[in-house]
This record gives C-alpha cells, sequence and structure tokens, in this order.
C-alpha cells in the first residue's frame, strides 16, 4: 500500500503525510466510547494523530480515513488492543497512593478476618495496568496473615482491557528505581534479583495474583460471586460522568454488604447517585 521510501524523512514528512478531520475524530471517538466508555475531549485531537502516525505508517495506511474504516469493521485484536495502547496512558508505581494501602492493612483486612467464616476473601484490581496495584495488596495479605492463611482463599483478580500491560504484569519484572519505596523486607522476601538492574517478582506472591483480560464496559459483569474490596483506581479519569455513573452501579452489583471499593484521589463519585457511603477521601463502602 505505502511506498515507504517516500516517508523515510523527517517526522515534518510524517506530519504532512496523515490528517484527521473533526468528522472523522468524532467517528474514532464515538468508536472508543461505544466499545470502552473513553472519552476523547475535543483538544486531544492533535495528541491522537500524533500518537497514530508511525502506526499508520509502518502498517501501510494511505489516511486516518483507511486507518478508521478498518478499525470499525477489525476483528484484530491485537489491532484493538493497539488503540487502547495509544489513547490511554498506563502509569503507575508500587505503593501510589499510599493511604489506600494503609487502610486496606489497618481496617479492611481485619474487617474482612473476623467476617469471613468460610476463610474467602474476594478481591478485584480493575485496571491493574502493569500489576504493581494487585502485587502490592497480595504483599500487604501476605504480611498480614504472618504466614498462618494457608487455609484461606486471598488470590486477587487482576483484569486490564491491555494485553501488552498485562504481558509485563504476568512477568512481575520491574527496574530497581521503580521498587525505592517498597520496605526492605518486602524486596528481600516479595522479590528475587533477576539481572544486575532488575528484580522479579517471587513465585508466591506471582501465584495470588491471576491477570485477565477484561473491558469494563461490559453490560453485566460475569463474575459468580461478588467483591469483598474492588480497587478501581486513576481508570474513570476516561469516562464520562454518565459511563462512570454505570460503571460504578455495577461495581456496586458486585459487591458484599460490607465490602469496599478504592478509586483514585483524583476521582470522585456523585454521592446524590451511588448508594455507596464514602468513609475516608476516596474509599467507599456497601451498608
Amino acid at each position: 500500500m505505502f511506498r515507504r521510501a517516500h516517508l523515510s524523512g523527517s517526522s515534518n514528512i510524517i506530519a504532512k503525510m496523515y490528517r484527521i478531520s473533526d468528522e472523522e475524530f468524532k467517528e474514532l471517538r464515538n468508536f472508543v466510547h461505544e466499545n470502552y466508555g473513553i472519552f476523547l475531549r475535543d483538544e486531544k485531537k492533535a495528541l491522537v494523530l500524533s500518537r497514530f502516525q508511525r502506526y499508520m505508517m509502518d502498517n501501510n495506511f494511505y489516511s486516518f480515513r483507511e486507518y478508521l474504516d478498518f478499525l470499525k469493521k477489525s476483528e484484530n485484536k491485537e489491532a484493538l488492543t493497539t488503540l487502547v495502547n495509544k489513547i490511554t496512558t498506563n502509569y503507575t508505581f508500587f505503593m501510589r497512593e499510599l493511604e489506600h494501602f494503609k487502610y486496606f492493612k489497618d481496617t479492611v483486612l481485619p474487617y474482612l478476618k473476623a467476617k469471613n467464616k468460610n476463610k474467602d476473601m474476594r478481591i478485584w484490581s480493575a485496571g491493574c495496568s502493569s500489576g504493581e496495584e494487585p502485587y502490592t495488596l497480595a504483599m500487604i495479605i501476605d504480611e498480614f496473615f504472618h504466614g498462618q492463611k494457608e487455609n484461606w482463599d486471598t488470590k486477587i483478580l487482576a483484569t486490564d482491557i491491555s494485553e501488552e500491560v498485562l504481558s509485563t504484569a504476568r512477568k512481575g519484572i520491574y527496574p530497581l528505581d521503580k521498587l525505592s519505596d517498597l520496605p526492605n523486607a518486602w524486596k528481600v522476601n516479595y522479590f528475587k534479583i533477576y539481572d544486575k538492574s532488575n528484580l522479579v517478582v517471587s513465585e508466591k506472591i506471582k501465584e495470588e495474583v491471576i491477570f485477565r483480560s477484561f473491558n469494563l464496559m461490559e453490560k453485566a459483569f460475569p463474575f459468580k460471586k461478588k467483591f469483598d474490596v474492588i480497587f478501581c483506581r486513576n481508570v474513570m479519569i476516561y469516562f464520562d460522568e454518565r459511563t462512570k455513573n454505570e460503571l460504578v452501579q455495577r461495581f456496586f452489583d458486585n459487591t458484599n454488604l460490607g465490602g469496599y471499593l478504592f478509586i483514585g484521589h483524583s476521582e470522585s463519585i456523585n454521592r446524590t447517585i451511588t448508594k455507596y457511603k464514602n468513609v475516608i477521601p476516596s474509599v467507599y463502602r456497601k451498608e
């Protein structure tokens, strides 16, 4: 399709080759919103084009119109994953929003331990990105039980729409500088040396996290049991108000009585609509 020899010059040449009209951007925005709940604001138009230019050139698309038509009728999972990866920012780190983890350890876990007579804790990290959040939760749980959890099922479901970040999460390999905020005891007990620049999560902790691909825009969640804790932090910043309210309602319907929902500090829930009760900033409970 493309004659790449004509496109091998500078990024300015590439920029001249591709344009996205207002109508094309509107179509893309509607497609993304309908399928993934993500709302692309008008000011994101230039950013979207810049992120897709190299991809379109490498895959021989003549124009954004051609790429958009391909996307709308595509059953190519890799192409759809690429779309999601390019319109979202998978930025996270260990111990992000530390107050949440302290509350989880000091308040939530003691409550669940006393409540769950069947020794079954159901925890979901929704929008888990590259795995730092669910691995942190697994380490907190292991430390909380002091090695006395052999009869407990505390496995964490960790989901994301991006296969790329899930692949990174499953490997569990992290550079040393990303682990700087972790307690030294955790680095010793829950990680192993991978190479001179990286550590890898121990099998003991990996086995406590189940990674799955999942789109939060599914109209009905397929889970057989409800959750005691749902972490969905810094995900709803991409959603418009209606989508966010509908998602929070689905979370509520899939939360056990007494269970918790954690959202990002920069996010908010409409308290006049939700049935959750706000217990501390960005933490909600089903009562």
